[in-house]
């Protein structure tokens, strides 16, 4: 049985959707510190991340407005950092696979609810014994698909997100 050239390109993007990593998200209460965790798979990867706070209980007297976030590799190596943000979206490439660590701090005397959303981007093709040359620039213009589609889905959420804070 011979496979055609259009039956193998929907062979590929079949097998690369159904191998979509899927988003991490939570929502979650915030006292004073909250840390979660993601478990890197692959150096080199991309990661996504993004967070919005949801509800803010503004205080009269209260003069710190959103939460801060240090992200850490798994070394401890601080990788990403802000402060007083009620929305953020990032991303950046891990060093080393492992447990990423994200930390939370709200400074508000307020409990405060976080939207946050986490997305590991890895190109399985390059694991894989491709022999025809032809096919490469394929693969990578189908990866990079994969990677705007996944990039659409999270802003898409990052979006609802900002619109519920509304």
């Amino acid at each position: 049985m011979k496979i055609g050239f259009l039956e193998f390109v929907a062979l590929i993007l079949l097998a690369l959707l159904c191998s979509l990593s899927a988003v991490f998200g939570i929502r979650f209460n915030i006292d004073r510190e909250e840390c979660l965790f993601h478990d890197v798979k692959y150096e080199g990867d991309t990661i996504h991340a993004s967070f919005v706070v949801i509800r803010a209980d503004p205080g009269w007297l209260s003069s710190h407005e959103g939460v801060d976030l240090v992200v850490k590799g798994p070394s401890g190596d601080r990788i990403q950092d802000y402060h007083d943000k009620i929305s953020e979206k990032f991303k950046f490439m891990a060093n080393q696979k492992g447990v990423h660590h994200f930390c939370f701090t709200n400074k508000s005397p307020y409990q405060e609810v976080v939207d946050f959303d986490v997305h590991e981007s890895h190109f399985s093709y390059y694991d894989q014994h491709a022999k025809d040359e032809h096919f490469d620039p394929l693969l990578e213009q189908i990866s990079k698909l994969e990677d705007a589609l996944s990039d659409i889905k999270f802003e898409q959420h990052w979006l609802e997100s900002q619109t519920e804070r509304q």
